[in-house]
């Protein structure tokens, strides 16, 4: 009889601890990149974090084994200085996302262990206030790039291929 009611606590036990998911379950990252910089000077990270649950999250810090420091910062812009300040967590609203981009949120990126070159591929950790954590690719480019430059870029256009108005 003790044994039945032991195999019930357990059971229930295993099935409220999968009922709560952590936030990383319900974040997908997509369109990251990394800004790399020359020389030693830091690196910033952008990524847009995408909310499928019905609950908010916050992102609290990254991890990296490329950079010894990974910290999140946002710069703004007030009376003609620019600033960066650190910031504990940003939340991401259930159901919402938030970006990470240049001139706002974005992760510093410090003392790289090896010299990071535009095109490389350098996996980030983030890490969530719960703790839960979500590995995530980002993709190195050069110093004067302002996004990802996947679809955000615009499409070529074949200026050949477009009628001319014919002057006199």
């Amino acid at each position: 009889m003790k044994s039945s009611t032991l195999s019930f606590l357990l059971a229930g036990l295993l099935l409220t601890g999968g009922v709560h998911a952590s936030a990383a379950e319900h974040v997908h990252a997509s369109h990251a990149w990394i800004r790399v910089l020359p020389g030693d000077l830091p690196a910033g990270a952008y990524v847009t974090l995408q909310n499928d649950g019905d609950q908010a999250v916050a992102l609290s810090g990254a991890s990296s084994t490329v950079y010894a420091d990974v910290m999140l910062h946002r710069s703004s812009t007030a009376g003609g200085m620019s600033r960066m300040t650190m910031v504990d967590a940003l939340p991401v609203p259930a159901h919402g996302k938030v970006a990470l981009a240049p001139a706002g949120y974005h992760l510093m990126l410090m003392k790289a262990n090896a010299p990071v070159k535009p095109g490389d591929t350098v996996r980030l950790t983030l890490t969530f206030t719960d703790g839960s954590t979500l590995a995530t690719d980002f993709t190195a480019r050069p110093a004067n790039a302002m996004d990802a430059g996947d679809e955000h870029a615009m499409p070529s256009m074949d200026h050949g291929a477009m009628p001319h108005a014919s002057g006199h």
